[in-house]
């Protein structure tokens, strides 16, 4: 039973490796993304309240992710497992997800990070965005999406590999290489002994 997280930088291969990741260890991806969207579409009270802030491009305040990340967890598809995606973003999340799992008297065992060198993804992403016609994602936007990740993310990071659940993998080689790569830390860092919260 596997309950864990996935990160990385904005074009990391995230989204392909959580797919894969998922097929493998036969847990469901949930994705914050989806979360948002689904709530959204269905017209919840959440979801209106998220749409303010999306409309006008801001930050959905934590309280009203929390909540959404909090329904989603507690459907069927999960309760045997995931592999969550987009969250924790925060410190305080973290806090708030661990209370979500101490309810269930459940823990994380895995929080996987997908590392790679800023220039990569740079080149990457630009690449992406000439292929789909994106005229959004130019260097400076990608720039400055990298660097809030780096900036929201630093802490969390920092509390998950205090707890020895850390795993970094280089999300830039072969997509088969780096699965293969995910899979081997995923083993390492289950079968270490647990240091808790």
């Amino acid at each position: 039973m596997t309950r864990m997280l996935i990160m990385g930088p904005p074009g990391s291969g995230k989204g392909t490796q959580a797919e894969r990741i998922s097929e493998r260890l036969g847990v469901v991806a949930i994705s914050t993304g989806d979360i948002f969207r689904a709530n959204v579409k269905g017209g919840t009270p959440l979801g209106l309240e998220a749409r303010k802030y999306m409309d006008n491009g801001d930050f959905v305040p934590d309280s009203v992710t929390n909540e959404m990340v909090r329904n989603r967890l507690s459907q069927d598809d999960a309760k045997e497992g995931f592999l969550l995606d987009g969250y924790p973003r925060t410190v305080a999340q973290v806090d708030y997800l661990d209370g979500i799992l101490a309810a269930g008297e459940h823990k994380l065992g895995v929080v996987l990070q997908l590392t790679a060198v800023d220039e990569e993804l740079v080149s990457r992403l630009l690449g992406r965005a000439r292929e789909t016609g994106r005229s959004d994602d130019n260097e400076s936007v990608i720039r400055h999406r990298l660097a809030l990740y780096h900036q929201q993310t630093e802490a969390v990071v920092a509390r998950y590999a205090g707890r020895g659940i850390l795993a970094e993998v280089d999300g830039m080689g072969g997509i088969e290489d780096v699965t293969d790569s995910v899979m081997g830390r995923i083993d390492d860092v289950l079968s270490a002994p647990a240091r808790g919260l």
